[in-house]
């Protein structure tokens, strides 16, 4: 009698529930047909940064709304060129070029998510691509526009050896996967306007020489090849990493770098143990700027550097090991913000040796010379003596000879008479800047000063007038105050200068 009564219990709530599904699933059916609703969406246009000809886009997405009570039945969801200019769809978890009877329900939402691979353009000008995504509910067709521009590259896949004397232009952009090496005794000659977007991990390997010569209007850009965003408010292009960097080998001598910017890496420019007194490099009015590591590391090598601005690393900006350095009005400056953070090394480190205390230390003669230029970093200026954002390291065997002329340098007020005329930045006397990563202007960096008065008019005249134009193309000669320490002239802001 038990076992008959259980059994009834059973059937009625096997009962009950068929009961509860059938009319879940006649309620789920219902959705309104009245003419008129509409759908909203969260962009009106979606639009893509520039995609490389058969080089598919990043993701991108947007949110299809209903903003009525009732459930929705989108009766077809589809591209109106049927996916022949290169868009795919993902809408609802599921991807192709047309969907049908999709089921919003009442203030409820769905994501769809949009790629593009565009075929060759065989043009060098960037092509626009475009189509629509047609979203049909009851009578009412809506759309939304689809955009990206299609641009056509110099491609170069899986290693590339340059084995004689080449020139590149800049009528394309060179999109460039793995490595490019540089043979020996041969020139790598790279015309004003060229742009070179790097891979993940992608290097170079200058066992010849580059001759990279850009102007103020045409410069020449080492960059990620990301063009899209990490963030609403960060884009790629201003993360370190992106690519691995420009290596110079021991016997790479004679090269050349004007108007030429390079960020973006995991390092900027590395020179291996060389031979010092040959010049290794000449770079004039560049910046180089933003990496994983170190901006710019040389052992014993021969370098000379005019109007150029080094900035923001985890590592130091300048890190010098034997061999001899000219640096002249340049800004040397170090306030990375974005994770890792910077890991305790000073914006400018010089030894006279390599090595470490794990390996034995070689004694390489240093000599480095740094006139009119600005260090300057986040950290503050230290308790001791060449302490701060500057590091002296002389072992006990070898030279090791600096001078700073009408420097500004974030460390400890030194009386030493290599320091000529120098202004030392500290807490009280601080430096100002354009900008300095701040969120609210999308982490960007402008190194231009901004009212500071341990650079304004500190600068030595008599090299100021050798080189009268800062990296931008402004006098510095002609200002009231005198000529400027680093890499950029101070020009007044006027709305400023209106408010005070």
């Amino acid at each position: 009698m038990r076992k008959v009564k259980v059994y009834r219990y059973v059937l009625a709530k096997v009962g009950l529930l068929i009961l509860l599904v059938t009319g879940c699933s006649e309620w789920d059916e219902t959705y309104s047909s009245r003419p008129g609703l509409r759908l909203g969406f969260s962009v009106d246009t979606l639009s893509f940064d520039t995609v490389f000809t058969t080089i598919g886009s990043a993701t991108r997405q947007f949110m299809v709304y209903n903003t009525n009570k009732e459930a929705l039945l989108i009766r077809s969801v589809r591209l109106a060129k049927g996916g022949r200019m290169g868009f795919r769809l993902n809408v609802d978890g599921h991807s192709g070029e047309s969907f049908s009877d999709i089921r919003v329900e009442g203030r409820d939402s769905l994501y769809v998510f949009v790629e593009v691979t565009v075929d060759p353009v065989g043009a060098d000008q960037p092509l626009l691509i475009e189509d629509r995504i047609e979203f049909t509910v009851n009578s009412t067709t809506q759309s939304l526009l689809l955009q990206a521009y299609g641009q056509d590259v110099n491609l170069y896949k899986g290693g590339l050896v340059l084995t004689q004397d080449t020139l590149w232009t800049a009528e394309r952009p060179y999109l460039i996967y793995d490595s490019i090496v540089v043979g020996s005794g041969m020139t790598l000659t790279i015309e004003k306007g060229a742009s070179l977007y790097m891979h993940n991990k992608a290097k170079w390997i200058i066992d010849g020489r580059i001759k990279a010569i850009g102007t103020l209007e045409q410069p020449i850009v080492f960059r990620g090849d990301r063009l899209d965003d990490l963030l609403t408010d960060l884009p790629y292009d201003r993360i370190a990493n992106q690519w691995d960097g420009l290596y110079f080998g021991a016997a790479s001598f004679g090269n050349e770098m004007n108007h030429v910017v390079i960020r973006n890496g995991e390092g900027g420019l590395r020179f291996l143990e060389s031979l010092a007194g040959e010049p290794k490099l000449r770079i004039e009015n560049s910046q180089i700027t933003n990496m994983e590591q170190s901006v710019l590391e040389a052992v014993n090598c021969t370098i000379e550097a005019i109007n150029t601005e080094f900035s923001n690393a985890t590592q130091s900006i300048l890190s010098l090991s034997g061999g001899d350095y000219h640096f002249i009005h340049c800004t040397v400056a170090n306030y990375y913000i974005i994770n890792p953070g910077r890991m305790g090394m000073p914006v400018l480190s010089l030894k006279n040796y390599t090595g470490d205390e794990q390996a034995e230390k070689k004694p390489l003669p240093l000599n480095v010379v740094f006139d009119n230029c600005l260090i300057d970093g986040s950290f503050s200026e230290g308790n001791t003596p060449l302490g701060g954002e500057l590091l002296i390291d002389k072992a006990d065997e070898g030279e090791l000879n600096y001078r700073f002329n009408h420097c500004a340098i974030k460390t400890m007020k030194i009386g030493d008479t290599c320091f000529v005329n120098t202004q030392f930045i500290h807490k009280d006397h601080p430096t100002r800047y354009k900008s300095i990563g701040n969120d609210e202007n999308n982490y960007s960096f402008d190194f231009r000063p901004d009212t500071t008065k341990a650079v304004i008019g500190k600068a030595d005249p008599a090299l100021a007038t050798r080189y009268p134009l800062d990296r931008l193309g402004i006098d510095r000669t002609v200002s009231e105050d005198g000529p400027d320490i680093g890499a950029y002239e101070y020009v007044p802001d006027p709305e400023k200068e209106n408010e005070s």
